[in-house]
């Protein structure tokens, strides 16, 4: 898909779940590494991560499209449009878009974790990129204790 199919994707999801038209630019970024898009409050025009597309499929990608289109269209009717506000997160279930995007495996985010730690009582493992201080955590989901399991570098999250 390049930018032009995108523009008319974007157009066309606006008319279908919002009864609006999108009248400013949207565009691949390339640069995007941990979010899935951005509205740019500025020029009003959306910038999409390709990364998206292509590792979860085009039904998650609408689902980015429909979230940045609710930041895009609160913003111009003088709405709530942050996540934090009750106006975007009603009509982000009204049109079914996503809350957040799925990581994207080796995209710089969750490269190069050192560390992986494990729950002694429970089992959950846990990953870090800095070391833990075993002493003074403990797990979140029991409080049980808290051991390391290896220190080598880990590229995904399994």
């Amino acid at each position: 898909m390049n930018d032009e199919e995108l523009q008319k994707l974007v157009e066309h999801v606006s008319l279908e779940s919002f009864h609006r038209p999108f009248c400013h630019q949207a565009v691949f970024n390339s640069r995007l590494r941990t979010t899935g898009g951005r509205y740019l409050l500025s020029t009003h025009g959306l910038e999409f991560n390709v990364q998206q597309l292509q590792h979860f499929g085009i039904e998650a990608f609408i689902k980015i499209v429909k979230h940045e289109l609710c930041h895009y269209h609160l913003h111009l009717c003088g709405m709530g449009y942050r996540h934090r506000d009750a106006d975007f997160r009603t009509l982000l279930k009204r049109v079914g878009g996503s809350r957040f995007c799925g990581a994207i495996p080796n995209a710089g985010n969750n490269s190069g974790i050192r560390y992986q730690y494990q729950c002694v009582s429970c089992g959950t493992p846990f990953f870090r990129k800095r070391k833990l201080d075993t002493k003074r955590y403990v797990c979140g989901a029991c409080g049980g204790k808290i051991r390391l399991i290896s220190k080598k570098r880990i590229d995904h999250f399994s």
